[in-house]
């Protein structure tokens, strides 16, 4: 796909979830579709009809296992957050249908036991996760989503620590 054609595509509407522990620390995962390290936060699309805060929490149970009375949705982002994917990830990715993902995010506190969380799910989509204190989050995102986590910490960072 030339640039043009992918500029012309529309990004996918999706949530994200910075889930935190008592200790004021992040979820984060490592994806087991990439060969190099591409950690995040739980994330995915939103499903025709479905309100985003229904897709967070639908999203945040199919990715870690961790359920919605788990939880408490503490914060929710001013904004739709938009990121591109690098050009030549756009024909591999959603048969090239999007451009990048416009994302809608949600705090989420933690109230459960780290054995509670449980990325054995039927559709795995992390090899391990951990814990990540929030001042070292942004460093271990793959590049082209990092923009994102920046906004997201900084619009969240009332709440955190």
């Amino acid at each position: 796909m030339t640039p043009e054609e992918i500029a012309k595509l529309p990004y996918r509407p999706c949530v994200g979830v910075m889930l935190m522990n008592a200790a004021g620390h992040i979820f984060v995962g490592q994806r087991k579709d990439r060969f190099e390290e591409a950690w995040q936060m739980p994330q995915g699309g939103v499903e025709k009809g479905e309100a985003p805060r229904t897709a967070a929490l639908r999203e945040l149970w199919e990715e870690t296992g961790v359920t919605a009375d788990l939880v408490e949705i503490v914060a929710e982002s001013a904004q739709w957050l938009p990121y591109d994917l690098p050009h030549d990830l756009v024909p591999q990715i959603w048969k090239g249908r999007y451009r990048g993902q416009e994302q809608k995010w949600f705090l989420m506190r933690f109230h459960g036991d780290d054995e509670q969380v449980n990325i054995a799910t039927e559709h795995p989509e992390f090899s391990t996760w951990c814990w990540q204190d929030p001042a070292h989050l942004v460093e271990r995102i793959v590049p082209f989503k990092r923009v994102v986590y920046e906004k997201v910490v900084e619009e969240f960072a009332p709440y955190l620590g």
